[in-house]
């Protein structure tokens, strides 16, 4: 897979350290826990939709564009990474911020995420929850584009297969840093949501014949839904990098037991994964996908799911600064 071949602006600070977490490891009783740390892609406090937007936006900019729109929940990890990269690159930025929660809390509405979607420069406007938001977008960036802009729209998650080419590289990295450290990875596991990351992941895995099963966390959408969802999207990202029928409908794996009231309500489990990483290894979590992905690799190891010998590599895919929205949630 030769990833050179497409357009892409380097943004993000790579390769991100992969870690041992001895102290979780020994708080569960094993098995030997690591971390794949996409929280320091650099971007805006770093995150996993950094490497998306270092094609997305090279994809943008070829076609000239000098607004971007982009959509997502009101602490969207993926608006603020948009909104910083634009920033950096000298485009506007626009995004749709969809109520999904229906939240009055004033730390939730304009602090984290969104204030620093704003203080990146972008502008935002609010949707109410269950809208078809892709169309939305659509209808404003016409708009923009009747008043002679050349405005490129990004989907939510920057998942699209374009975006996926950066968990593409991603997979080849991480195969990379394990065979340099001798490193034998039996299990990866990471938070899965709008299906982008997950499905890179899975293409470049299988593409590479790694052998190294993946499970995507889910955040939001019941089992199957989730498991559809980045399968279409990793067969399209398979044909993109010239690797079709590499991935296989049994490849894609989804466990989404962990999502709690719903997409953006922390449950008791992911505020415990939030405090066992915050005072076990001094690594900060989100509450709306990293914490739940933790909060899932935990009840794992505790249900004897894993091997006490086994490595299991779990990738932080960033969002700390949406803990800043989050206060209420916490009994401190």
């Amino acid at each position: 897979m030769n990833l050179a071949r497409f357009p892409r602006i380097h943004l993000a600070h790579l390769p991100t350290p992969l870690e041992p977490m001895e102290n979780l490891s020994r708080e569960l009783g094993g098995p030997n826990l690591w971390i794949k740390r996409d929280d320091c892609t650099g971007m805006s406090t770093g995150g996993n939709k950094t490497r998306k937007l270092e094609y997305l936006m090279a994809d943008a900019l070829e076609q000239g564009a000098d607004i971007v729109l982009t959509q997502g929940a009101t602490q969207s990890n993926h608006a603020r990474q948009t909104a910083a990269c634009c920033a950096r690159l000298g485009v506007d930025c626009h995004i749709l911020l969809e109520d999904r929660t229906e939240s009055n809390n004033d730390n939730y509405n304009y602090n984290g995420n969104v204030f620093l979607d704003h203080l990146h420069g972008a502008t935002t406007e609010k949707r109410g929850g269950g809208l078809d938001m892709a169309a939305e977008m659509e209808t404003v960036a016409e708009k923009f584009r009747s008043q002679g802009r050349n405005a490129y729209t990004i989907p939510g998650g920057g998942s699209n297969p374009i975006g996926a080419l950066g968990y593409v590289n991603c997979a080849m990295e991480l195969i990379t840093q394990a065979n340099d450290a001798d490193l034998r990875i039996d299990h990866l596991v990471h938070a899965t949501g709008s299906a982008g990351t997950q499905a890179g992941l899975i293409t470049g895995l299988q593409g590479m014949n790694a052998g190294v099963p993946l499970l995507g966390v889910g955040v939001r959408a019941p089992k199957e839904k989730q498991e559809e969802n980045v399968y279409n999207l990793a067969v399209a990202t398979a044909e993109k990098v010239g690797c079709p029928g590499a991935v296989k409908r049994e490849d894609v794996v989804a466990n989404c037991d962990y999502v709690g009231e719903g997409y953006g309500i922390p449950a008791p489990s992911t505020i415990e994964a939030i405090t066992m990483l915050a005072k076990l290894e001094g690594i900060l979590l989100d509450p709306v996908y990293s914490g739940k992905g933790m909060a899932g690799l935990i009840d794992l190891c505790r249900k004897g799911q894993f091997e006490r010998d086994q490595n299991v590599v779990f990738l932080h895919t960033g969002g700390s600064a949406a803990l800043f929205g989050y206060t209420h949630a916490f009994d401190f």
